[in-house]
């Protein structure tokens, strides 16, 4: 399970506990430890960059992504694309509400 910065680090590691696995976070660079991979994406207002520990993600991995809230889908599709940048497969995207007005779920880059 990888959890998005900041309000997922909230909900994934009670549900990571709950179901015995491993939960790691995905940040804005400049904020973990030691060799990280980053992939820079463009916000409706500017861009950013995300970044994750490269050893914590193997190719053909299956992962749960975990946020608070989607709105229009910058940050999770930027996710969803690191993850599969490192060989990873996005099997599961748990959120706990959506912005339905900003129509985010259409724009994912994979099925919600």
């Amino acid at each position: 399970m990888f959890m998005l910065e900041s309000k997922g680090f909230l909900f994934g590691p009670a549900l990571a506990l709950r179901v015995n696995r491993p939960c790691y976070p995905i940040r804005k660079k400049g904020k973990l430890p030691g060799t990280c991979e980053e992939l820079a994406y463009a916000l409706e207002y500017g861009s950013d960059v995300i970044e994750v520990q490269r050893h914590l993600l193997q190719p053909g991995d299956k992962v749960v992504l975990i946020d608070d809230v989607l709105a229009t889908g910058g940050t999770l599709n930027a996710a969803i694309s690191l993850v599969q940048k490192l060989g990873g497969e996005v099997a599961a995207i748990l959120l706990l509400s959506e912005v339905a007005a900003l129509n985010g779920k259409s724009r994912l880059l994979i099925a919600p």
